[in-house]
């Protein structure tokens, strides 16, 4: 039970503030005569708000040390990047929710009892509720933006990849209630989720930092460049490993090492694109680099890779380091 809860807490605290900032990025990027687009974004914004406002409210001495210690959650450009945005954008934040989550506990001896199983079942179908309408919102909206029949300031792959991960998320919530616990997911699904994720992330940041900043967008080319080889060695694994499983013990074992090696040096290189994350994000909050980046679009994408850090850290079973 105390697994369910935990896992359940985290993931809600992780990913609906993940969901809140993509439906306010995309009410920043409507354009005035699509009020009715703009109401449901800020609607969504509300509503996830909302949900992770309830989640701070039950989480604390209820989560991981690892959780906490990872940087996913917020970071210490949150707050500022918050302010910032808020004044930029006229999109109001609660930022007392962020000032809740940095002064949380971890939940050393925490012992869950049904009482507390039932509450968190009524938070993830909450959740799953919320998700199924954020989903068929930003599908509509890529729908509409393919077809030419719209304008906004998102890519249309941003689009695509903010609604993917609102289906992992939700992929995530739904095994737990079936199963209460976390057996939804392998390492190497998560590293080809994410591995596309982060590649994404630096194609993104190459397109909106301005033209001037020739050093900073090669950089983001190189990462991106970097994450794509990773997607393409990962898939030239897999079929590699698709014959293993017809071959003897020996060929297995050699791709049980790849496996190994490969884990290694994707962390290794999504730990050098979260530094260039976090520089990028005190060079916008500073105003010191050039962009049409909001400030809390850079401390968004820092949290996601801390996020996938600990993952191939510690596993997508949320183990203790």
């Amino acid at each position: 039970m105390e697994h369910y809860v935990r896992i359940s807490l985290e993931t809600h605290l992780f990913f609906a503030r993940i969901m809140k900032e993509h439906a306010l990025f995309l009410q920043a990027g409507f354009v005035k005569k699509d009020e009715e687009w703009i109401r449901r974004a800020d609607y969504f914004r509300r509503q996830f708000e909302e949900l992770l406002r309830d989640t701070v409210q039950m989480s604390n001495r209820m989560v991981s040390e690892s959780f906490l210690n990872s940087g996913e959650m917020v970071t210490r450009y949150t707050m500022d990047a918050e302010a910032k945005t808020n004044d930029l954008s006229g999109i109001p934040i609660d930022r007392r929710i962020t000032a809740n989550q940095m002064h949380m506990e971890c939940g050393l001896n925490y012992k869950a009892d049904r009482e507390d199983v039932r509450i968190i079942h009524k938070l993830n179908e909450r959740a799953v509720w919320l998700l199924n309408g954020l989903i068929e919102f930003k599908e509509r909206l890529l729908c509409e933006v393919k077809e030419c029949r719209m304008f906004t300031a998102n890519y249309p792959l941003l689009i695509e990849h903010i609604t993917r991960e609102a289906k992992l998320y939700r992929e995530i919530i739904e095994g737990m209630m079936k199963n209460q616990k976390v057996c939804f997911h392998q390492l190497q699904h998560q590293e080809e989720f994410w591995n596309c994720i982060m590649m994404e992330h630096a194609l993104f940041i190459r397109g909106l930092l301005d033209p001037c900043e020739g050093e900073l967008i090669n950089m983001a080319d190189d990462f991106a460049r970097d994450f794509h080889e990773l997607i393409e060695e990962a898939r030239k694994k897999e079929c590699r490993m698709h014959e293993a499983r017809k071959a003897d013990c020996c060929e297995k074992d050699v791709c049980a090492w790849d496996e190994a090696a490969f884990t290694k040096k994707t962390l290794k290189k999504t730990c050098e694109l979260r530094d260039f994350k976090a520089t990028g994000t005190e060079g916008i909050l500073n105003c010191q680099i050039k962009s049409i980046i909001l400030p809390l679009l850079t401390d968004h994408v820092l949290r996601e890779a801390n996020h996938y850090i600990r993952i191939l850290e510690h596993g997508y079973m949320w183990q203790e380091a």
